[in-house]
């Protein structure tokens, strides 16, 4: 509300030419980011009566729709905007003043009215820094003669060896205070005389001869390689993702001991192998169809809600990194899902995935817990809205029922779009990936 009082009280002085009781009414700063505001709806129509306080629009910013309350009062003369329409911050809104005022002139003229005034703005800061500069000019010819005053009070000093040395009293103090020899300091003054700068830039002769002068045993060495077809790729499509897509970073650590236990049970079974990031993908499968917007994608004129689950699984290879992709992974059970991403590894490794293997996804989960890392963030593999990482389990004490006692646990971090995931929704997608990955026998109802 301050903010709005001071833009409008700026209006009034810049309309100070205006028609009596004439106030201007500008598109209101209604968030710290906002460039540019829509209205929404206007709630006072041209010829209505405005009283202080009451709410002219509604104002659609870059972070909500805001109700717009008018700080002035009078007839609504003007409506510069129709709703729907958007307009920068400190374009003409509307315009309030005396009923049956003539304002055309006055709508007409706003624009050019600004640019006088940013042009009268520009032409005093740059008198202002005139006259700064002038200014300054006193202050170095002082500066200067403070340093000649320096040199001129300099007063004869016996060197160990009786022959006298010239120092100025703040040169000689200043070495008095570092606790310098000024047998050891070679003056630049006139006649050698040893001023302020020679006891700054002092170095001792110790530290300049305490260590042995070094020689390179050999040349600079290196070697070439010549970037693969999949190499450009991937910087490519990393490159356009990490500065196209505005990233923010989840952070969790899940209990792993259900897991661990599941996973030791099921694998119990003859001829069944899971690992724990076969569980991962079904988790993050089963969590996404109840959280489409973290499943979507972005393109400049819409957003796609997928209804169908098809998770990237990353798996690093010599050449960088494929995305071989699990597809409809929340109808496959676990075993199923492990089959496929173990076929997909080992053909990856040999060159073997098409590429209709490899697209498609709208999820992907990136696993380097097998490497010993903990914790990590991914770039979104695009046009995917969301990334999953994947660390190591890690053992360590917890706090269970007000005890300490050793536990297994993991972190994981979701990158997100923010264009089309936001901060709430997606923690409550790790949330319900939570619920799945600590209560394993869940993934089975």
């Amino acid at each position: 509300k301050e903010d709005d009082e001071s833009d409008n009280d700026s209006e009034s002085e810049k309309s100070s030419e205006l028609p009596d009781g004439v106030i201007v009414v500008t598109m209101p700063r209604l968030s710290d980011t906002m460039e540019e505001g829509t209205v929404a709806s206007w709630l006072k129509k041209e010829g209505d009566k405005v009283e202080e306080g009451d709410i002219l629009a509604e104002i659609e910013t870059d972070k909500a729709t805001m109700e717009f309350e008018s700080f002035n009062e009078g007839t609504l003369l003007y409506v510069g905007l129709k709703e729907g329409e958007t307009a920068k911050v400190d374009s003409l809104l509307a315009i309030i003043g005396p009923e049956g005022t003539d304002v055309s002139d006055v709508a007409k003229n706003f624009d050019s009215g600004s640019s006088a005034k940013k042009s009268e703005e520009k032409t005093g800061k740059a008198a202002e820094k005139k006259e700064t500069s002038k200014a300054e000019a006193p202050k170095k010819e002082e500066k200067n003669s403070t340093e000649k005053k320096e040199e001129k009070s300099s007063k004869p000093v016996t060197k160990s060896n009786n022959e006298r040395i010239f120092i100025s009293p703040l040169a000689k103090k200043m070495a008095e205070d570092k606790d310098i020899n000024i047998n050891q300091v070679q003056g630049s003054g006139e006649n050698g005389r040893i001023v302020k700068a020679d006891i700054e830039n002092f170095v001792p002769p110790t530290q300049t001869a305490s260590a042995a002068k070094f020689v390179a045993s050999g040349e600079e060495d290196f070697d070439e390689k010549p970037n693969s077809q999949m190499r450009k790729a991937i910087a490519k499509s990393l490159t356009k993702s990490k500065f196209s897509a505005p990233h923010y970073y989840l952070s969790v650590e899940f209990d792993m001991d259900n897991s661990m236990a599941f996973r030791a049970q099921f694998n119990s079974v003859p001829d069944v192998k899971i690992s724990f990031n076969d569980m991962i993908v079904k988790a993050c499968a089963l969590a996404l169809k109840q959280h489409p917007q973290v499943n979507s994608q972005w393109f400049d004129d819409k957003m796609r809600l997928n209804n169908h689950v098809h998770i990237g699984v990353a798996v690093a290879v010599e050449d960088g990194l494929v995305v071989p992709v699990v597809k409809f992974a929340n109808e496959q059970s676990l075993p199923q899902i492990g089959a496929s991403v173990r076929d997909y590894a080992g053909r990856a490794k040999t060159k073997k995935l098409t590429p209709d293997e490899m697209s498609g996804s709208t999820f992907t989960v990136s696993n380097l817990g097998m490497f010993g890392i903990d914790t990590f963030t991914s770039i979104i593999n695009q046009p995917n809205s969301a990334i999953l990482s994947v660390g190591a389990i890690v053992q360590k004490p917890v706090v269970k029922d007000g005890k300490i006692v050793v536990g297994n646990t993991m972190k994981l971090s979701l990158a997100c779009d923010h264009r089309t995931v936001d901060g709430a929704t997606g923690a409550q997608f790790l949330q319900t990936l939570k619920g799945f990955i600590e209560n394993p026998v869940t993934m089975l109802m």
